[in-house]
């Protein structure tokens, strides 16, 4: 069988002295990082959408990737095709994941019979690749927001029959996702939300989707299927407002509709950053709800104000991430999943390792500093110190709930003034960090 990227060997990990473009200088997955290979801990996946289904089109502009395998069509043969290339390059890359949507691997056919007829087909050869490569599925996911059908949203279309159709669309990737080993199961609600309160039941929707995402979690649980379910927030684009804003809407949601337990989060950073939040803001919101599942690594340009999906090289941005991934412990069966595209102008197959390369080193970079960070305690004491008010006398009863409003009055009316404040030293803080990067 012919090679798709004849020009590069397996990519291997040659240290930051490396001039090498293509070999890790931070990333190896043999390094031990808090007890864990750093393999095992960062679980690296490649989003087969951006990386074997992009093409460099634009709304102002035809596609601009050269791309040999492709011959542009979404024909079964073509599909087929495109998972030896994918598996070559992961492969290649050296990551241990990869993720779908069900329409990236699969074209979609006349009628949702022949889809699942050519998903099968698809399917089959997905699991040959990855037995005979190793490679894992992270997660799988239904595209319901491509088609015009789902022009009104999927979950929540105002269309009871476009609600069936998405319901059956994602009964058949759970199914897949199970079949492949899937260890996740995403729900990105692409048109779950509205361009206008106008013509929308707002109440209506949100009981839809709760409902949707409760019939999923029957289904899955009937055929067998254990993997987390995760919810991904978005705040806009392709909807004015869509109902997975950011975290903390994403948490009302499911527990106002009794998901806890069911559901967790996909958090990805140019998502957030559109919702007007740092990535480590919505992360820490997840950890602290004991919701964060997955994330999705990228970063967008602030210049920009749509989802740029560019790789990560900021090593402030990625150290930020793994202070709160290793405070939970990492993100098992979760991973990180790199959302992200070249840019339009990077127009070469080999551009798709540099990406990767450089998303994965700094990843690797940013674990090693938040890890060193994390054993000097240096934010940790500053953190606990600044608290202590809290450990001891009223602050404890406040926070055992011991103290009522008549009871802090009194304490306030014998002592006559709060204690002097002090510094939040925001300055040294960010001052330590440089020190570490």
């Amino acid at each position: 069988m012919s090679e798709y990227f004849p020009e590069v060997s397996k990519i291997e990990y040659e240290g930051p002295e490396s001039k090498n473009q293509l070999a890790y200088k931070y990333y190896n997955p043999d390094e031990q990082i808090e007890g864990q290979r750093m393999e095992d801990l960062l679980r690296f996946s490649v989003a087969y959408w951006h990386t074997f289904r992009g093409t460099g089109s634009d709304p102002f502009g035809a596609p601009t990737l050269l791309r040999s395998w492709d011959d542009g069509s979404d024909s079964v043969e073509n599909a087929l095709k495109r998972v030896d290339v994918a598996f070559e390059f992961i492969s290649k890359l050296g990551a241990p994941y990869y993720c779908f949507h069900d329409r990236d691997v699969s074209p979609e056919g006349n009628s949702l019979a022949e889809s699942n007829d050519i998903f099968d087909k698809i399917a089959a050869k997905l699991k040959e690749k990855q037995d005979e490569t190793g490679i894992k599925l992270l997660w799988g996911t239904a595209n319901l927001f491509s088609n015009p059908r789902f022009m009104h949203g999927a979950a929540t279309s105002c269309n009871a029959d476009v609600f069936a159709y998405a319901a059956a669309q994602v009964k058949k990737a759970i199914e897949v996702t199970h079949q492949l080993g899937g260890e996740n199961y995403v729900f990105w609600g692409g048109r779950e939300g509205y361009m206008n309160l106008y013509n929308t039941d707002m109440k209506r929707e949100l009981d839809h989707l709760a409902r949707f995402m409760h019939l999923a979690h029957d289904h899955a649980k009937s055929i067998g299927f254990e993997g987390q379910f995760l919810f991904e927030p978005k705040p806009k684009e392709p909807t004015k407002h869509q109902y997975d804003f950011d975290a903390a809407a994403c948490m009302n949601f499911i527990r106002a509709n009794n998901l806890e337990g069911i559901v967790k989060l996909n958090i990805e950073t140019n998502h957030a950053t559109l919702a007007g939040h740092t990535m480590m803001h919505e992360l820490e919101y997840a950890r602290i709800q004991d919701s964060l599942g997955s994330i999705d690594a990228n970063t967008g340009d602030l210049l920009l104000g749509w989802d740029t999906d560019q790789f990560p090289t900021d090593i402030y941005l990625t150290t930020q991430c793994m202070l709160v991934i290793l405070e939970q412990g990492g993100l098992t069966p979760g991973g990180i999943n790199f959302d992200a595209k070249v840019r339009r102008e990077s127009i070469d197959p080999i551009d798709l390792f540099h990406a990767h390369i450089g998303g994965m080193d700094a990843f690797a970079r940013g674990t090693k500093i938040a890890a060193a960070m994390r054993a000097d305690n240096v934010l940790k004491d500053f953190v606990k110190e600044r608290y202590s008010s809290f450990d001891s006398g009223i602050g404890t009863k406040i926070e055992n709930g011991s103290a009522s409003f008549a009871d802090l009055e009194t304490y306030m009316l014998e002592k006559g003034e709060a204690d002097a404040n002090k510094s939040g030293r925001q300055e040294m803080l960010e001052n330590i960090v440089n020190q570490y990067l």
